[in-house]
């Protein structure tokens, strides 16, 4: 579920990797040689780019949180719920936000967060 601790391993191949989050576990192991400026609008960019590669080559995840109905995927959707308010600017806006008016670097708190809907939506209905 959590990315292991980052210090703890090497960076693997892209060959490698078989989801969006394995691919963003690499972004989190090297934020800073992925993502210009850790800016979050950017790592958003790179999502949306992946998912239409995925399209294009016929490979298509079930679970790609970051696209849905209107652009806006599960992921946002949960950070709206979890914040408690909705907004037309997206996650990367708003999570920019929430980690400026914190005191936080936006990546992390990105992965903070993602450490956590992934958490909650790995335990069963109950």
């Amino acid at each position: 579920m959590a990315a292991e601790n980052p210090a703890s391993r090497k960076p693997r191949n892209l060959t490698e990797l078989r989801s969006v989050y394995e691919f963003l576990d690499e972004i989190r192991l090297r934020p800073g040689m992925w993502v210009r400026h850790r800016s979050l609008q950017h790592l958003d960019s790179i999502l949306i780019g992946y998912r239409v590669a995925m399209e294009v080559h016929g490979a298509l995840e079930d679970d790609f949180p970051f696209w849905g109905v209107d652009n806006r995927g599960p992921f946002e959707e949960w950070v709206q719920q979890r914040r408690g308010q909705h907004s037309a600017l997206g996650w990367p806006i708003e999570i920019e936000r929430d980690a400026e008016a914190a005191g936080v670097p936006a990546i992390e708190l990105f992965f903070s967060l993602l450490d956590e809907y992934r958490a909650e939506r790995s335990q069963p209905e109950g």
